[in-house]
């Protein structure tokens, strides 16, 4: 009873609203209402179409390549995870001892050839690079961080324009240099 008083309400206020355009379309030909109707029409297919269909079917277009993306990321995701979960499984391992870590980090820096020279004073290793590739650079990060335990402190690089590699140095420190003399 509630719901058809509601709509009965409605009703004359939606009335009294369309009573001036009522009239205006009374008051022309035959002709120019259905020239009227028929504007009002495409006008309303085109909101349509430009609010509901299009963005629709560009949703559905664009799809795959997006599904494609996310299933990149979540791989990536997932290795970086198991890395983490590796790292973290090692982490609650005895740490190696000075000589273990200096042979790794030593091994690491060879990979690197003549761009790279490795100082090692106390529990600091310096490493000075000379126009070395970034992806090499990228992989010794990675194996100096997995396979020695040791991670950055500070680094100092420039991009060499002319050969596309890294200058500078990189200090580098962790629990294994500290051990041992």
């Amino acid at each position: 009873m509630a719901t058809s008083s509601k709509t009965a309400s409605r009703a004359p206020t939606l009335a009294r609203a369309t009573a001036p355009l009522s009239a205006a379309l009374e008051r022309l030909s035959t002709r120019e209402r259905n020239a009227v109707l028929a504007a009002a029409w495409i006008v309303g297919l085109g909101l349509l179409w430009w609010l509901a269909i299009a963005p629709a079917l560009t949703t559905l277009r664009e799809a795959p390549a997006r599904h494609a993306r996310l299933d990149a990321q979540l791989g990536q995701m997932q290795r970086m995870a198991a890395t983490a979960g590796a790292l973290r499984s090692e982490t609650n391992a005895q740490p190696p001892g000075r000589d273990e870590v200096l042979r790794a980090l030593e091994a690491a820096t060879l990979s690197l050839g003549t761009s790279a020279q490795l100082a090692v004073l106390g529990d600091r290793a310096t490493v000075t690079l000379r126009g070395t590739a970034p992806s090499a650079l990228a992989q010794w990060l990675a194996q100096v961080r997995i396979n020695a335990r040791l991670l950055p402190l500070e680094t100092k690089l420039t991009r060499d324009a002319a050969t596309g590699g890294w200058n500078g140095t990189v200090v580098l420190s962790g629990p294994g240099l500290a051990s041992g003399g």
